[in-house]
């Protein structure tokens, strides 16, 4: 880890617990529900690493109404049920958190809501207590460098001495527009014959890894 970093922002989904192939899936089961047919690579290239709100967004393009609650309560049951009982955390991302001897913290685009049931679900709530950020808390989501921007300044860090974990490209974009250290991480099962690390690199990673256990080598 180089040396000048004072604070680890890690992405939660794909990075802190193997979610990104469940969360996608479960939306794209409720976009083709309510009308709207979309398969689970579709949901990938147009919504992974983005905010909800950028689903709201294509909704309201596509039907020319605002996106009804029961829509929002139909995905939210969905990611319920599937990550209560298929979600872990990522392999050795437990252990990284305990081998850190400096602070860190959680920023993702998902609403503090589903952030809730995902870190209890995955057993690590405890682990990043009230240290936990999200888009709805700032104007941009990611590729905008708000949130990592709102993340440091949370935890007391200038910016270009917090290094961010992530793994797709709209988060390693919006690390970099921050003027942060960025790894990209491709341990999640959504990378598998996707050539992320790839597109990680051409975004601007300044180092990419494939599994927890070599976090500690870079």
């Amino acid at each position: 880890m180089p040396p000048d970093v004072e604070v680890v922002i890690f992405d939660c989904d794909g990075v802190l617990v193997d979610s990104e192939m469940l969360a996608c899936r479960s939306l794209a089961e409720t976009l083709t529900r309510h009308g709207m047919p979309f398969g689970i690579e579709d949901v990938f290239e147009r919504f992974l690493g983005r905010s909800f709100a950028l689903v709201e967004a294509h909704y309201l393009e596509c039907t020319g109404n605002p996106m009804p609650e029961a829509f929002r309560d139909d995905f939210r049951r969905r990611i319920e049920g599937v990550f209560a009982t298929d979600l872990l955390p990522m392999a050795g991302a437990i252990d990284v958190l305990q081998g850190l001897d400096r602070p860190f913290c959680l920023a993702s685009s998902s609403d503090p809501a589903r952030l809730r049931v995902t870190l209890r679900a995955a057993g690590l709530a405890e682990r990043f207590g009230d240290r936990v950020y999200s888009a709805s808390q700032v104007a941009r989501g990611k590729p905008a460098p708000d949130l990592f921007l709102f993340a440091a300044e949370s935890m007391g860090a200038a910016p270009a001495r917090c290094l961010v974990i992530e793994d797709t490209v709209p988060g390693v974009l919006a690390g970099k527009a921050a003027g942060m250290t960025v790894w990209g991480f491709t341990g999640g099962s959504h990378c598998v014959g996707r050539d992320i690390g790839r597109k990680l690199e051409e975004a601007g990673a300044d180092r990419v890894f494939d599994r927890m256990s070599a976090f500690f080598e870079g």
